[in-house]
């Protein structure tokens, strides 16, 4: 499928507690600024949990946000130049930003499949993973039972180059976004670790999730740094 949708997201580090209750405060008030951006055909803020990300207790201190773009320019339009994006970048510490094309994508996302495209893999370049899920509220206990040892399982993954838990409500609806070195290391984890392979099977056989969507991307371009440092170093450009 040929397209020009572009997929970004940016996380948002922020500093001292009056920035972090501005940044948490903005999962409720950024949606309605979003709806009204010229070329964003889906968007969502993100919370991110504690710890490694992967905890149930949040973490105030690091935010998201994933867009959905018709075009590069409508990205570009936003990142950096609009009010809401330098707001938060001006009271955050540090932001990163990845600019990604949709290689496959299955499931939905609010009843929809907001990412279009097939966009060739190579095997070997860096790949980012987007999973998303809607918890069942009778099987919330059995899920989290699970997670500290998946995240301990994906923190020392070889190929891991990012990787961090988000979502839109506590416990109930969550994501992970991953950055890996290449397609091949990513799937190594994917189809080889024995504690995400439970939890595949477990998903199966219980059926934790009202809904579920699973996405693969090729990233193409980033902007900015996280601690310090780009994140993908052998990318051809990255966007002023």
């Amino acid at each position: 499928m040929n397209t020009t949708q572009i997929v970004t997201i940016t996380f948002f580090q922020f500093a001292g507690m009056k920035r972090k209750w501005w940044g948490f405060k903005q999962m409720g008030l950024a949606p309605a600024q979003l709806a009204e951006i010229p070329g964003l055909v889906f968007s969502k803020m993100l919370g991110s949990g504690g710890g490694n990300g992967f905890q149930i207790w949040p973490n105030l201190g690091v935010y998201g946000l994933l867009g959905v773009w018709e075009s590069e320019a409508a990205a570009h339009a936003f990142i950096p130049e609009h009010p809401l994006f330098t707001e938060l970048s001006e009271k955050s510490r540090e932001q990163w930003t990845v600019f990604m094309r949709t290689s496959m994508a299955h499931g939905t996302w609010d009843g929809v499949n907001p990412f279009e495209g097939k966009e060739k893999v190579d095997e070997e370049a860096p790949i980012c993973v987007i999973t998303r899920a809607t918890i069942k509220t009778n099987k919330l206990w059995q899920f989290w039972r699970f997670v500290p040892r998946v995240s301990r399982a994906v923190g020392d993954q070889t190929g891991r180059l990012f990787s961090v838990g988000v979502g839109e409500l506590p416990l109930i609806q969550q994501a992970t976004f991953s950055l890996w070195n290449s397609s091949r290391e990513m799937k190594a984890y994917a189809y080889h670790d024995k504690y995400h392979k439970e939890v595949i099977r477990r998903t199966r056989e219980l059926g934790w999730y009202k809904e579920e969507l699973f996405a693969r991307f090729t990233p193409y371009a980033e902007r900015g740094t996280w601690q310090g440092k780009s994140l993908i170093t052998d990318l051809a450009m990255s966007p002023k």
